[in-house]
């Protein structure tokens, strides 16, 4: 069997395994956070984004500079390292860079967007929600624009089974983390009251913690 579609059908089988712990951990912490909120004398408090929540503002661009990063390749990934290009090595040292600097920021701002207009039933015209959202849509633009080019330049690659892959490590994950991201900005421009926290705001998150669980931006 070739490598590469060894090595790529070992990054499925791994893949499955990590959803499925992701599965368990997800129960855990439901039932963890359940009985943290149940006892009034606990050393913590359930988080409430609308006491967290913040006005958002614009966020400056991110313009990219030299720095040591260089990417990771934990196994399989090792066995693709050939495969990597330098063009690949730039567009996700500049990507981390964003990464580290705004997506937790973003993340909570579309957060606290979103239980702002729930709270006004779906309304994005009364109590400030459309300033907001307008603020928060520059933001999501500015950030494709920065990532766009960048996601859209990663190797992609076929095995011989047809199927896709990326040889840097993380690479899908940020490419979908843009795909997923521009779907949540074509949500609020069409002002759809919920639908750009679905499903795509879900897997917008999936694909974040995804790259900062593995630590590929240091």
């Amino acid at each position: 069997m070739p490598v590469r579609v060894l090595v790529h059908r070992l990054i499925r089988l791994r893949t499955g395994f990590i959803a499925a712990c992701a599965v368990v951990f997800l129960v855990v912490a439901v039932l963890t956070a359940g009985l943290v909120s149940a006892d009034p004398g606990g050393d913590f408090e359930p988080y409430d984004p609308v006491a967290h929540y913040d006005q958002p503002r614009l966020l400056p661009a991110v313009t990219p500079t030299a720095s040591s990063w260089q990417p990771i390749f934990p196994f399989p990934y090792d066995q693709l390292r050939r495969y990597v290009t330098d063009a690949d090595i730039t567009a996700e040292r500049e990507m981390c860079q964003w990464f580290n600097a705004q997506y937790n920021d973003l993340k909570r701002q579309i957060e606290g967007l979103n239980d702002h207009v729930i709270r006004n039933n779906g309304n994005f015209d009364v109590d400030g929600a459309g300033q907001q959202t307008e603020v928060v849509i520059a933001n999501i633009d500015q950030s494709l624009d920065f990532l766009a080019p960048r996601a859209q330049a990663l190797t992609q690659n076929y095995d011989r089974a047809g199927d896709l892959y990326f040889p840097i490590y993380q690479g899908e994950a940020f490419y979908g983390l843009w795909q997923q991201m521009a779907n949540v900005g074509n949500g609020l421009k069409a002002r759809q009251p919920t639908w750009f926290t679905g499903p795509s705001y879900q897997r917008m998150m999936h694909w974040g913690s995804k790259i900062n669980r593995s630590h590929v931006c240091g």
